[in-house]
This record gives structure tokens, C-alpha cells and sequence, in this order.
């Protein structure tokens, strides 16, 4: 197999001129909807030793998948073999959505971050990355590929930064001067010897405004994420319990979190994407929570089937709801909601529902005590 790739590496590099290829590559990137496509080489070294010490302190949480892959995940030619360069992209998904501030800040609302909104990017991105492989098989014919949309272990943010799609900000994501961060990124790993891009300038200077807003203090420090207090984590990757501890400074945030992007100064350039797939379904940008919490697993699956969101399961949707419940000012429609679900067949939801009824039942601090609604 070696042998064959490398006599396919040696025969092609007689008729392809790989800088003109891999600008056309970008061009090809543009015209199917990426909004920047740039080509990184496979020397993650210093990734890797980032990793080691991320594991190693446990910050990784109960994704055991982080680890199991070795050193694949920084060594791309051992996960795929053959592997020279990796063609990254990143497609926007902003979407025209009601002010996350402003949902956020009301209590009744359920906060979904923006990237969950419409379609799961996951199918969105791999169609969009293998009509790329298409176009390049058309020019050139076959190749040694594999592409990736969040879908392998693979260190996305850091080939991003080496293929000069951006740095990596104090928040851990890659922040764009173009875009902020608001986007999706893709991988294309390829046995084509293409130039790999420069790497770009870092601009967060002082800022640690993304540090200073996470409601758990989940980044311990810039550029260490300590997943296990990340709202992301808790409510989407975590299968069990949200810590008992964590579950007031969640908040409504009932699906990820979008704090630190909102204060990024960097997304003062972000721009609504133009992927119809992104845009708002079933009115998830400004639902109420007891509205959600209403829904039976049957009304979960046909609104949610196709959506990122249908992955977590309808168990996990009423857990994160009954936290945000729980966070929200006390009305009868709150706690009737709540009770609804109290006798709920799954032990998980029914301890959540009790931690969120006992919320409302004993007194708070006075900056923070729900106050019943008027009648």
C-alpha cells in the first residue's frame, strides 16, 4: 500500500504544480461555501505535549475518547497513513437568531447555544468537504484522502492555526480577524505534498475578557479549559449528573454555552452565515423552558431529528431543562412544569426535577431569590 501511494506521490508530482493546486483548492473551498480554506503540514509536536499535560490533569473529564486514540490524534499519517498535509476550512453558522444577551439574561428562556440552532453541522460539513474531494479528484484523479467534520481524533483548533485559518484565543477556540469565531471547522487529510500556509500573528494582547465571563470558571487560566466545570461539557458530553454545585451558575444555559464568545471583541466581525441548513428551527432561539419541558419524547425526536441537539437523547433534554427550571424565578407555570416530571420514569430526571422544586421552595439569597410572578 506504501509502495502504491508513493509511486502514485512520484508519478503525480511529474504533472501537478502543487502551489497552483492548492490555490485552486481555496478557490474550489469559496465557491462551495467555506468561507476560508488553507493547507496545514502534520508537525503537531508541540500540540501533543499541550495534550499530554491537558490529560494528565484530568481536565478532560469522563471523555475517555480523548486519550484512547494515542498518538494518533497528534500524529495525522498514523491515523491516516500516507498522510503529508491537511486541507482545513471553516464554514460560518451564525444564524439570524433573537440577541443571545438577551436571552441569556431572561430566566423564563432557554438558552441554546447558536451553533445548535438548525441543522447538525456534522452532516452539513462532511457533504460540503467531499464535494472539495470531488473537485480535486476531477482535476487531478484519485488521490489519498480522508475528510473529517468533528467526526475522528483529530486536534482541529491547532491544524486550523497551522493551515492560517486563525489563532487559538485565551478561551481555547480559534478566533479569526475576519470572523471571530462563530464558525465550523473541517479537515481533509491528503497524501498531496500541497504548501502548507504561514501560521498567523496571535491578537488577544492582554484581553481576558472570555477568562473573566464563564459563569464556572471553567478556564483556569488562558488557554487551559478545565472541561468538567465547562457548561458545554456538563450539558451536552456529560451522560450522569450535572454536580450539584454547578447547577446555579448554569443558569438557562440548557445546551452549551456562548459566554466567552459574546464578549470576544473578535466577533464584533462575525457575519450570519449563509447555510439555509443553519438557520433557526422550531423557534429554539427564544423558547421558554417550560415550553421545552413539555415536550414528550415523541415531540422530541420529530422536531429535533437532524439537529445536533437529537444526539443528546430526550432524557438528558428534560435533565438540563429541569437545571434551568430550577435557575428560573419562581412562578406557578415554573413549578408546575417541574411537578409534572417528578414522578418521570428515569432516575436521572427525577433527581434533577427535585433539586429544581426544592429551589423554589426554600429561601434564597435576596440578590438571587425567585419572586413569584404576579397572577
Amino acid at each position: 500500500m506504501m509502495g502504491l501511494m508513493q509511486e502514485n506521490l512520484e508519478r503525480r508530482s511529474t504533472v501537478i504544480e502543487y502551489p497552483a493546486l492548492a490555490r485552486d483548492i481555496k478557490r474550489w473551498g469559496a465557491e462551495l461555501g467555506f468561507q476560508e480554506v488553507g493547507i496545514a503540514d502534520c508537525d503537531l509536536s508541540a500540540a501533543e505535549t499541550r495534550l499530554i499535560d491537558w490529560l494528565g490533569k484530568g481536565f478532560h473529564g469522563d471523555m475517555d475518547y480523548m486519550a484512547r486514540h494515542g498518538v494518533k490524534r497528534t500524529h495525522p499519517a498514523e491515523l491516516v497513513p500516507g498522510t503529508l498535509r491537511v486541507i482545513a476550512a471553516r464554514m460560518n453558522y451564525l444564524p439570524q437568531a433573537r440577541d443571545s444577551r438577551a436571552v441569556v439574561d431572561d430566566r423564563h428562556k432557554a438558552f441554546i447555544a447558536r451553533y445548535a440552532l438548525g441543522r447538525d453541522y456534522h452532516k452539513v460539513l462532511r457533504r460540503r468537504l467531499q464535494k472539495l474531494v470531488d473537485r480535486i479528484t476531477h482535476e487531478i484523479g484519485e488521490f489519498g484522502y480522508r475528510a473529517f467534520a468533528d467526526s475522528g481524533p483529530v486536534m482541529e483548533v491547532e491544524l486550523a492555526r497551522k493551515a492560517g485559518l486563525g489563532w487559538r484565543g485565551k478561551h481555547t477556540l480559534l478566533l479569526s480577524r475576519e470572523a471571530g469565531s462563530f464558525f465550523f471547522l473541517g479537515e481533509i487529510y491528503t497524501d498531496l505534498p500541497l504548501p502548507p500556509d504561514r501560521v498567523p500573528q496571535e491578537h488577544c494582547g492582554t484581553c481576558r475578557k472570555c477568562i473573566d465571563v464563564c459563569p464556572t470558571r471553567a478556564i483556569v487560566a488562558p488557554y487551559q479549559l478545565d472541561a468538567r466545570r465547562c457548561i458545554s461539557y456538563l450539558t451536552i458530553e456529560n451522560r450522569g449528573s450535572i454536580p450539584v454545585e454547578l447547577r446555579p451558575l448554569i443558569g438557562n444555559r440548557v445546551y452549551g454555552c456562548d459566554d466567552c464568545q459574546l464578549v470576544c471583541p473578535w466577533n464584533r466581525f462575525a457575519q450570519p452565515s449563509p447555510e439555509t441548513d443553519f438557520e433557526v428551527r422550531n423557534g429554539l432561539d427564544d423558547a421558554s423552558l417550560a415550553a421545552l419541558f413539555s415536550w414528550s419524547e415523541e415531540e422530541f425526536h420529530a422536531r429535533l431529528l437532524g439537529s445536533a441537539i437529537h444526539r443528546l437523547g430526550h432524557e438528558r433534554w428534560l435533565r438540563n431543562l429541569a437545571v434551568g427550571l430550577g435557575n428560573a424565578r419562581t412562578s406557578p407555570e415554573i413549578v408546575g412544569a417541574l411537578r409534572s416530571r417528578a414522578d418521570h420514569p428515569s432516575p436521572l430526571v427525577r433527581e434533577h426535577v427535585a433539586w429544581a422544586l426544592a429551589c423554589h421552595e426554600r429561601p434564597r439569597d435576596a440578590a438571587t431569590a425567585p419572586r413569584m410572578a404576579p397572577a
